[in-house]
């Protein structure tokens, strides 16, 4: 009677094997209309947003980080470990087993004092097996929580890379700023002395005054003194991208190109909900909350009891015995466990189960509000600065054609020193400000395709 009350119990049980305690997770929809279902699986695709620029420097130097990069290394390993986990996780839903091979020995001691006792040795070996059927579910919400943890691992991944990328690409486009702005004040010192040798003649022929050659060369001497903070700016630029691509500093070959890289088609930019799904910010907090949802299972399954079978399956033998058949041994050994006594513990890990996935879903949102705004203020500090940049182009072309009517009106004796004066030194500030805007306008386009996590198309 008793052993058929505890078969009806494990039937029952078993019966039951279906259930899944804890909530199924379902993806946030109430701050934006983003699709998760699969999240990043174009990741790598989007990864590759520099090669629009079509500059083969570029594309090496990013090349080489990917491939050196310590950080990334550790953000790689960091995925391996979480997808062991998870494998480790899914694992325990089947039966465990081990191969066990032993050798006992022991002596008991009799109450009669002439027996020394008698020495027992006992030698056993087969296969043990365990198996958890897992009743309420709280290894497959472990396993579900494993697996989010594993794939925001992959996502943090993924945006360690963007993130390199991004600040290869920056420092890339502040050294050709350092070398565009070089060569212009190179250049704008090669207009000054064109200017300082026509007032040189002036005043060899007497047309000129001492005054006016006096205030060219201080011109001149203001421009050269500028080129020091070009260089550094270069290589300060230079170095950080050795030590972003893992090489010593003055290794990297850059080619003497001084500009920038440019579009070679302009940027197709829809609405900005739709690309919430690369940002790795908020990908990897939808995956948190994922995670932190199957929390709640794993604690859940607690308060019902818990059923597991262990067994063995071999051979046993006693001194002097050859393993055989006639030494054949199994057992079975059913388990049946509860917190019962410990249920106030449990519901308490239940309620830290849910306040941790109220804190997860409280990020998750903060998230998409805070990318939001990042991708729209990024995408408008680009289209503001290019507009500012076609200003400054124009600005640069109408002071160079004040310089050139300047310089032949002075020429021609028929303007003024300070006139000229004036043209030039405006034309070299234009000049510079259009290779800073240049280098600015670079920066935030680079900003754009980072915040949008790297998924922009082009058109």
């Amino acid at each position: 009677m008793r052993n058929n009350t505890i078969v009806s119990m494990v039937a029952a049980l078993l019966l039951s094997a279906c259930t899944t305690v804890g909530p199924d997770y379902q993806t946030p929809r109430q701050v934006a209309d983003i699709d998760f279902s699969s999240p990043y699986s174009r990741a790598e695709r989007a990864l590759s947003w520099w090669q629009v620029f079509e500059d083969p420097h570029l594309d090496r130097l990013i090349e080489l980080t990917l491939a050196n990069n310590r950080e990334l290394e550790q953000a790689r390993a960091n995925v391996e470990r979480a997808y062991a986990v998870f494998h480790d996780e899914g694992n325990n839903r089947w039966p465990q087993g081990s191969l066990d091979a032993g050798y006992q020995a022991g002596e008991n001691g009799t109450v009669a004092s002439d027996d020394d006792g008698v020495i027992a040795r006992g030698y056993r070996s087969g296969l043990g097996l365990s198996w958890d059927p897992d009743l309420f579910g709280k290894l497959r919400r472990a396993t579900q929580a494993a697996r989010a943890d594993a794939e925001q691992a992959r996502i943090l991944w993924h945006d360690a890379q963007l993130r390199l990328v991004s600040q290869v690409a920056t420092s890339y486009g502040e050294y050709r700023g350092a070398q565009l702005r070089l060569e212009v004040a190179r250049q704008n010192l090669d207009n000054l002395r064109q200017t300082r040798d026509v007032i040189q003649a002036r005043f060899d022929a007497g047309l000129a005054s001492e005054l006016e050659l006096v205030r060219i060369d201080a011109q001149l001497l203001e421009v050269a003194a500028g080129l020091p903070d070009h260089q550094l700016a270069l290589l300060t630029a230079e170095t950080t991208l050795a030590a972003l691509v893992g090489s010593k500093p003055g290794s990297l070959q850059l080619g003497e190109r001084a500009g920038l890289p440019r579009l070679a088609q302009p940027v197709a930019i829809a609405d900005g909900t739709n690309y919430l799904r690369y940002r790795a910010d908020v990908a990897g907090a939808e995956r948190a909350l994922a995670a932190r949802t199957a929390d709640i299972g794993v604690a859940t399954a607690d308060l019902y009891p818990s059923l597991s079978f262990s067994g063995f399956l071999g051979f046993v033998s006693g001194p002097g015995w050859a393993l055989g058949a006639d030494q054949r041994s199994w057992s079975i050994a059913p388990g049946l466990s509860w917190q019962a006594a410990d249920l106030g513990s449990v519901r308490a890990r239940i309620r830290a189960a849910g306040a941790g996935r109220q804190m997860a879903l409280a990020e998750f949102e903060q998230k998409v509000i805070d990318a939001l705004g990042e991708m729209q203020l990024a995408l408008h500090g680009y289209n503001l600065g290019r507009e500012r940049q076609l200003r400054l182009e124009q600005q640069w072309q109408a002071s160079d054609k004040a310089v050139a009517i300047a310089r032949a009106r002075y020429h021609a004796g028929s303007g003024d020193f300070l006139e000229l004066l004036d043209a030039e030194r405006e034309q070299l500030r234009s000049r510079d400000r259009m290779a800073q805007q240049e280098q600015d306008s670079f920066s935030r386009l680079v900003a754009v395709y980072r915040s949008f996590g790297g998924g922009i198309e082009s058109m």
